[in-house]
């Protein structure tokens, strides 16, 4: 078997970039995105500061998390080891970029569709090296085949003590580290710092391409106005604030010791926004409201006429439909979006999702049609049987959907579960009341109730996001 993988040398990287720039020079990647990306960081304090470099890309994992939760297949193993990508399959819906703890996928900003670093798979399907390996002045890039004991990388990897990013993630990646320090490897070892000409781009990054022209040079100018103003003060101001000035000075000196990430790849920023968060809310109503009108029907607290079956059917069926609205709109390929159903990976719970939204709108469609013809009120009874676990999974299944986001924390909430549960119930309860209900209080306590769990889940996608993964 032929295992390919990489080495990175960090005693001999000088941080050139010349393999970020003949990555993007081979593949035709689009400016401010990267497939390969040097990062830096700083340590210890003027004169004994030391620079260190490290190349950061796709860890061509052999349990790589985006290939799980990819629903189209659009990325895969192959034989040889190397994770590539079909841009043909794409949808465009991220959750490969959530699922992978090393950031290392990107929204092509041209395409619509997800790409990576896929080890130049078309030159070493004619014996050629990746062009970054090509092109490295100090060989500090080494690949080939880890399982032939006599190639250069298995040398490497016998003769010296590796280390691999993020080994609790589980992921098993194929790129190894010789020499580098644990702040380098570790996000949380250093910050970053704010928006800034060479160190970030989160203006233009892939998904948010389109707005980068209204905002470039906006980071720079902010920080060249605060830097003037400071100066500026220190200089001509009154005792009191030259006092306020100094302590900001002396905190400045307090952090010098501390790992500076001096440059980094560009954030691809909040990948997920707010039409994620709303498909949380819009299913847990449809689906809330319709298990907890069943349940309390079959236990005799809830008498249901026709007005209100009525009522419920096309209710939860304009909610289940914005569910649906909202998942496409949030695709980059929002034209391709049966292929969920068409092309599936039914390892991924977006395709087991799409099925299970599916078939809580068969059972309400079927609802409407005994209603539409007035047929026997006993089967609406017979199809809440089904109706009832359907519309469980409907409120719940997300979260196993995030479970298999390895990236971010929600695979690490082990009640992630029972959170989705209750949102769904209380925004069942509350549409309840606002269907049967004429007090204004309990009126004004159910608009009440959605609010919150409107604003729980915004919290629930928005804030795992917001730490980096790199």
């Amino acid at each position: 078997m032929v295992n390919y993988g990489f080495v990175i040398d960090n005693r001999k990287c000088i941080g050139c970039h010349a393999c970020t720039v003949a990555c993007k020079s081979e593949h035709d990647v689009p400016i401010g995105v990267n497939r390969t990306h040097v990062k830096y960081i700083e340590k210890g304090t003027y004169p004994d500061v030391t620079r260190e470099f490290s190349v950061h890309r796709c860890n061509h994992c052999e349990d790589a998390p985006c290939t799980t939760i990819c629903p189209t297949t659009a990325l895969f193993t192959r034989d040889d080891g190397i994770v590539d990508f079909d841009d043909d399959r794409c949808i465009g819906c991220r959750s490969c970029m959530q699922a992978c703890p090393y950031d290392a996928l990107y929204i092509d900003p041209n395409k619509g569709t997800a790409a990576k670093c896929n080890y130049c798979a078309h030159r070493i399907e004619h014996s050629y090296e990746p062009a970054c390996v090509i092109v490295c002045p100090t060989e500090a890039i080494i690949s080939g085949d880890m399982d032939d004991e006599n190639s250069s990388i298995s040398g490497y990897l016998r003769d010296h003590v590796t280390t691999v990013r993020k080994p609790e993630s589980g992921a098993r990646p194929n790129v190894f580290y010789i020499e580098t320090s644990e702040e380098m490897l570790d996000p949380h070892a250093t910050e970053r710092s704010g928006e800034y000409l060479w160190t970030d781009q989160a203006a233009g990054v892939g998904h948010f391409a389109k707005y980068a022209e209204q905002r470039r040079g906006a980071a720079d100018t902010n920080s060249m106005i605060v830097q003037l103003a400071l100066e500026k003060k220190a200089k001509a101001a009154n005792p009191r604030d030259r006092a306020l000035v100094r302590d900001v000075m002396e905190r400045l000196d307090e952090q010098a010791g501390k790992p500076k990430r001096s440059y980094d790849q560009p954030s691809k920023g909040i990948l997920w926004g707010w039409e994620v968060s709303a498909y949380l809310t819009t299913k847990a109503v449809a689906a809330g409201t319709y298990l907890m009108a069943m349940l309390m029907m079959f236990t005799g607290l809830l008498q249901m006429t026709d007005e209100l079956w009525w009522q419920l059917v096309i209710g939860c069926t304009i909610f289940l439909g914005l569910t649906g609205f909202l998942l496409v709109k949030d695709l980059d390929r929002p034209d391709r979006f049966l292929y969920v159903l068409l092309r599936p990976n039914w390892d991924s719970w977006l395709v087991k999702g799409a099925y299970i939204l599916g078939g809580f709108a068969g059972i309400l469609a079927c609802s409407g049609a005994v209603l539409y013809f007035d047929l026997d009120r006993a089967y609406l009874e017979y199809l809440a049987i089904a109706g009832i676990p359907l519309a469980t999974l409907t409120g719940v299944y997300t979260s196993w959907l995030f479970g298999q986001a390895r990236g971010r924390s929600w695979s690490k909430d082990r009640f992630l579960t029972a959170k989705m549960f209750v949102e769904m119930l209380v925004a069942g309860i509350a549409s309840l009341i606002l269907l049967v209900s004429s007090n204004l209080f309990s009126l004004v306590l159910a608009v009440a109730c959605l609010a919150a769990v409107s604003m729980h889940a915004h919290r629930m996608v928005i804030e795992p996001q917001m730490e980096t993964l790199h």
